[in-house]
């Protein structure tokens, strides 16, 4: 294949540069995770790192975190837009993690560097990472009852951050001073540069094996995810489908908060409309933009996974997101459960293409990674902080049951090791494992969810919970059941019983537990066709 009209003899180059890019962001992103200070970052691996040409297009992603790489595309052009290529200099850095200027949450600081190879701008490299605290009103900066990004906490429009290499003093001092946790962050702020450095020098390095071609060579790549893209949507019949889920609600108010779409799929294009979606809500389970493009970008490697990773897998969309509402909220709305949000609408895409599409057809996924940040004092008087992601289940489908305890579709984090949780905290893990039979039921059944005990044996702290699926259930599809919903509480030191919604915040002393069970995903098909099975099996 030969995309872009390549000069024969650069034809077979493409490929070698293709892996090469794809392996240099991998291993910016081993360098991110790995040199990272807290929990959420280096246990969980709640990071992402990509490369970039000089105009912005994505040129190469790491196979990492779904959720943060395709917000990391209008991270660079919101820094393009503010800071003109020209006035950029070798050794520069730019910071920023607004929701209103390419941005997701708070806690997510995207930090990008400029890459020049004998003084001329030949791309970007940059790395995204969910920091520990920024402030804002809770510990861990993800308030379940915030109502406006001003109670989330510090935010950071895109500002230069380094100069010849070194992060500016005056904003070291002010990051400090915004976060609980100021070693936590600046340390992992450092890894960010160091990844970024890492993603430069082997982006200098490719330019130079490529030499003057190595432009054309990069068109050349976007262009070829761009052709397999539409050779993808062509392979499938025309058609429309749409799917409508529901958050429980918003975490200020009781009512659910529904997330509708429309796929339209004609001849060699696609578009993705969120209209009839809730306007944006009062409370935090707004998703800006740049979250939800996520949503968008996963679907669309999904349909041609041998592609590029580049900007070519979404030159075939049109994605619409209506104004003010729940997927494009205006400022000042508070955004920091936005998690919630593009997992649903990343099922919900899904679910409506399986209309137009029935062979690809899949139960939903369970629809939730609960966050919870614990932080405190313990019996030694000296303060604690950690967050972590608890996983869900996978829907079954027409190959198989689904995965229990996995993270799915924008979601690739890992669940904290119970060695980490209780070397850094005073918390005891005293149960891990399914929550047994929370998968629907069917032919294929749905991936279960998780189940987690939490004890906290001394000192007092706070918890902020962040779930989903405590009242709409992961559909099942093609006859399958639901799966089963959510479940969280607290049983006090005293033995008294108080029952979680899926946003909340509470405080907790010495004896307290935590118990979390994550939703199951939907089952696939009727469970008849299971037993069956089963029994001509047994025969």
């Amino acid at each position: 294949m030969n995309p872009a009209r390549l000069p024969a003899a650069l034809v077979p180059r493409a490929e070698p540069l293709r892996l090469s890019l794809q392996a240099a962001a991998d291993r910016m992103q081993d360098s991110l995770i790995g040199g990272a200070y807290s929990a959420i970052a280096r246990e969980a691996g709640d990071g992402a790192a990509a490369l970039f040409l000089p105009d912005g297009r994505l040129l190469a992603q790491a196979r990492s975190l779904p959720l943060l790489l395709g917000s990391l595309i209008p991270a660079v052009a919101a820094v393009l837009v503010r800071f003109p290529a020209v006035s950029m200099r070798e050794g520069d850095g730019y910071l920023l993690n607004d929701p209103f200027a390419g941005g997701t949450h708070l806690p997510d600081l995207t930090l990008i560097r400029p890459v020049f190879l004998g003084g001329e701008l030949i791309g970007f490299a940059a790395a995204s990472l969910h920091h520990q605290d920024v402030g804002g009103i809770t510990p861990g900066s993800i308030p379940p009852h915030a109502t406006s990004i001003f109670q989330e906490g510090l935010r950071i429009p895109p500002m230069p951050s380094h100069r010849n290499g070194l992060l500016d003093p005056q904003l070291e001092a002010l990051l400090a001073a915004n976060s609980r946790t100021p070693d936590l962050l600046l340390g992992d702020l450092s890894s960010q540069w160091s990844a970024t450095s890492l993603g430069s020098r082997e982006l200098q390095q490719l330019a130079l094996r490529e030499g003057a071609h190595f432009p054309a060579l990069c068109d050349a790549l976007i262009a070829q995810a761009d052709i397999l893209t539409r050779q993808a949507l062509l392979a499938a019949p025309d058609g429309t489908g749409r799917w409508e889920d529901a958050l429980d609600s918003d975490g200020v108010g009781d009512d659910p908060v529904p997330i509708r779409v429309t796929v339209e799929k004609r001849g060699d294009r696609l578009r993705i409309d969120f209209t009839g979606s809730s306007p944006q809500t009062r409370g935090p389970v707004n998703a800006a933009p740049a979250a939800v493009l996520s949503a968008a970008l996963y679907f669309m490697r999904s349909l041609a996974p041998d592609a590029p990773n580049n900007a070519g897998c979404l030159a075939a969309l049109d994605l619409v997101l209506p104004e003010a509402s729940v997927v494009n909220p205006h400022w000042p709305a508070a955004v920091n459960a936005r998690t919630g949000t593009v997992k649903l609408a990343c099922n919900a895409i899904i679910g409506a293409w399986s209309a137009i599409a029935p062979e690809t057809a899949a139960a939903a996924n369970a629809g939730v990674a609960a966050v919870i940040a614990f932080a405190g004092t313990g019996p030694d008087g000296r303060s604690f902080a950690l967050t972590e992601v608890v996983a869900s289940g996978a829907g079954g489908h027409a190959g198989g049951d689904g995965t229990g305890g996995i993270s799915t579709d924008v979601s690739n984090a890992r669940n904290t090791p119970v060695e980490i949780v209780e070397a850094r905290t005073p918390i005891r893990i005293e149960g891990y494992g399914l929550a047994a039979g929370s998968g629907g039921d069917g032919r294929h059944r749905g991936g279960d969810g998780l189940r987690r005990i939490y004890c906290l044996t001394g000192g007092s702290g706070t918890v902020s919970y962040r779930g989903e699926r405590h009242r709409q259930a992961a559909r099942g599809a093609a006859g399958g059941a639901p799966g089963a919903l959510s479940l969280a509480w607290i049983e006090r030191a005293d033995g008294r019983i108080e029952t979680l919604g899926a946003k909340a915040q509470f405080e907790w002393r010495a004896g307290d537990r935590l118990h979390v069970e994550t939703a199951g995903a939907g089952g696939w098909g009727q469970p008849e066709g299971r037993q069956a099975t089963a029994t001509s099996e047994g025969d």
